[in-house]
């Protein structure tokens, strides 16, 4: 594989010491937020290297390299280290080079549902570093934004990359076009208004039209008429094959010289301007809706129209039916998926009433003809699945493998519904109004920002217009709510502290350190009351 590119769940503004913020960028090493290696077939376990301690004869509980140890006590709890505020650091999104601030922990280990609750709170993490911007000091907010996956409709554009996905696999078809810039950017057909494009279809028939009396004119001409006559054809063709792509209609500029002492040939219908074909199509649709009413006399006036096709066929295509279209046996590529546990904070858990592959991070590869492409990194939580990172081949940037796996992730998390219901959403990491580049998350619809005051899911639509006032919103709308999953009784936050678990209420009084006090409230009011009574808090 060529340079790896990373594409979506780049994350420049976390502050970790990551050269990882667009494409090509190098993976760092070591240090918080270092990007996870795709797994080669083996899946890995948090506790190996306690395993490897072990075996050397290390003493179990015995502290390395500063970081605490895990007790037989502590095993399925969530361990993190809180390490305060950072601020005044380099922002990937705005070049800002003082322009960050946010809150950061070590999660040692975490259990799924902690994260999910973290997470729900406006928490992200970068490796096993977990963070929360300060929404309203930061110069560039991030917003949490999920999809609800199961309402979800893919646009044209979304389409379009399937679509294109299909024909390589099928026939070996390239489209082109420049897709390396930014993988998950909407194209032109989300951003421009339906009829600024023309109809794929309308168009392909008029070329048709056109090369058929392209045709009929060879037939009467000499042979270096017909040598002209095929250029004019091959440049036809040329032109039907970029319309084909779905490239904008303004794109294209087809020029003809007429011949001397020829007209247009009567016998043919006239070719029609792409203003006329949606004047068509528009009558169309009316005429369907109220065949009999107001449309009458403006149908009398034109030439009869096709009977309108069966009600089913109407029905637009669902996520799953353009993923998992059939291909035809002797396909020129072929790709396959596989998914394999990594190495993550998150402890694996696979409960009987959760998904068959478990809760968890994992790797989901992407083959292309034995060869590896593309790599995601997932968490599945009990309530969502989570998208973290994207790595893939540039060579193979044109089939713009960002929308696609990101597609495909949301049906994934459709087909874990099916058997655990309350998993039913698609985190996609942080929207960020004030970024372009990071505005793209918000066209897959529909979809929720989480209010950064009182952490309830608010659509997106309703957030759209204050965010155009203000960097930094409450999207609550009612003045009197506040958090309700704030800390309430601090004393209960649950503290690890020399091999033992107590609360803060007696760890405080063995303490006696007033000093430590406002750290730990501060940690208390991030987290919520009911990640504080659940995860340890590392003491040293």
């Amino acid at each position: 594989m060529g340079p790896t590119t990373l594409g979506r769940g780049k994350d420049p503004g976390s502050g970790l010491p990551s050269t990882a913020n667009g494409p090509g960028g190098r993976r760092p090493q070591h240090g918080p937020g270092a990007l996870e290696r795709p797994a080669s077939g083996l899946a890995l376990h948090a506790s190996r290297p306690r395993a490897r301690a072990l075996r050397r004869g290390r003493p179990r509980g015995i502290e390395r390299r500063g970081r605490p140890a895990r007790t037989p006590a502590a095993a399925m709890a969530s361990l993190v280290e809180y390490k305060g505020l950072r601020a005044g650091y380099h922002c990937g999104y705005c070049d800002s080079e003082e322009g960050k601030v946010s809150h950061g922990m070590w999660a040692h280990s975490m259990t799924v549902q902690d994260y999910q609750d973290l997470i729900d709170r406006g928490w992200r993490r970068s490796g096993k570093y977990v963070y929360k911007p300060v929404m309203n000091q930061t110069c560039c907010p991030q917003y949490t934004i999920r999809c609800r996956s199961l309402q979800f409709q893919p646009s044209k554009s979304h389409k379009k990359v399937l679509k294109k996905m299909l024909k390589f696999l099928a026939k070996g078809e390239i489209s082109q076009g420049n897709c390396e810039d930014e993988p998950m950017e909407p194209t032109m057909e989300d951003a421009v208004a339906g009829d600024a494009l023309i109809n794929k279809l309308d168009v392909q028939c008029d070329l048709k039209t056109f090369k058929e009396s392209l045709e009929s004119e060879e037939k009467n001409e000499g042979k270096s008429a017909k040598k002209a006559e095929s250029n004019e054809l091959i440049r036809s063709q040329d032109t039907e094959e970029k319309l084909g792509s779905g490239e904008p209609s303004h794109s294209i500029e087809v020029h003809t010289v007429p011949k001397p002492g020829k007209g247009a040939d009567l016998s043919k219908p006239p070719c029609r301007k792409a203003k006329e074909i949606r004047k068509e199509r528009k009558r169309l649709k009316l005429m369907q809706q109220n065949p009999a009413g107001e449309f009458e006399g403006l149908q009398a006036h034109r030439e009869p129209l096709s009977p309108p096709k069966a009600a089913k066929s109407n029905q637009p295509k669902s996520l799953e039916d353009l993923i998992f279209e059939s291909l035809p046996e002797n396909t020129s590529h072929k790709l396959e998926f596989t998914r394999f546990l990594c190495s993550s904070p998150l402890e694996a858990e696979n409960p009987p009433n959760g998904p068959d592959c478990g809760y968890g991070s994992f790797h989901q590869q992407y083959w292309l003809d034995g060869k590896i492409i593309a790599v995601g990194v997932i968490d599945i939580l009990p309530y969502c699945v989570s998208s973290v990172y994207l790595y893939y081949d540039p060579d193979y940037s044109f089939l713009s493998l960002g929308i696609y796996s990101a597609l495909r992730e949301i049906a994934f998390t459709r087909q874990l519904h099916e058997k655990t219901p309350q998993l039913s959403y698609y985190y996609m990491g942080f929207y960020i109004h004030s970024c372009p580049k990071m505005k793209y998350k918000g066209h897959y619809r529909p979809s929720d920002l989480l209010c950064p005051e009182t952490y309830v899911w608010v659509p997106i639509e309703q957030c759209l217009p204050s965010l155009e006032n203000s960097k930094y919103c409450r999207f609550n709308q009612d003045p009197d709510a506040v958090d309700e999953g704030r800390s309430k009784e601090p004393d209960r936050l649950q503290v690890f502290h020399k091999k033992a678990i107590m609360p803060y209420g007696v760890y405080k009084k063995q303490r006696k350190d007033p000093s430590e006090e406002a750290t730990v409230l501060q940690y208390a009011s991030l987290v919520g009351q009911v990640c504080a009574e659940r995860m340890l808090l590392f003491r040293n």
